[in-house]
């Protein structure tokens, strides 16, 4: 089963040792896709720029498109009430902590597909 991840780095990272992280990068494409706030990225892009880039496109969509924002976490399928559990006080902190649920769902998802289509 997967391990319980402390901050983003750490997700990105498992992904890295798992080999999995250009999948990972696809489903975080395709599901930004479908929400109608495409990200752009190379498929060599670092852990931790890749987290920077999350973290300002999510802090984006709060301030700037909401309902694209609210969009994302339905396709990432987050669930509400870890969304109720945040407990930041700014759209900085919020950004941040979506961030991490959302690289650990879409981890999740790749870790999943990955281990039973193999």
């Amino acid at each position: 089963m997967l391990p319980q991840y402390n901050n983003s780095l750490e997700v990105l990272k498992e992904a890295k040792k798992e080999r999995l992280y250009g999948d990972l990068l696809l489903q975080l494409k395709k599901d930004f896709a479908l929400a109608s706030a495409p990200l752009d990225f190379s498929k060599d892009i670092e852990a931790k720029d890749l987290k920077s880039l999350l973290h300002e496109k999510i802090y984006f969509l709060i301030l700037e498109k909401f309902q694209n924002y609210l969009n994302l976490l339905y396709v990432v399928d987050i669930p509400e009430r870890e969304i109720k559990k945040l407990t930041a006080l700014d759209a900085v902190d919020a950004s941040s902590a979506v961030c991490f649920l959302i690289l650990k769902r879409e981890w999740q998802k790749v870790w999943f597909r990955h281990k039973y289509n193999s």
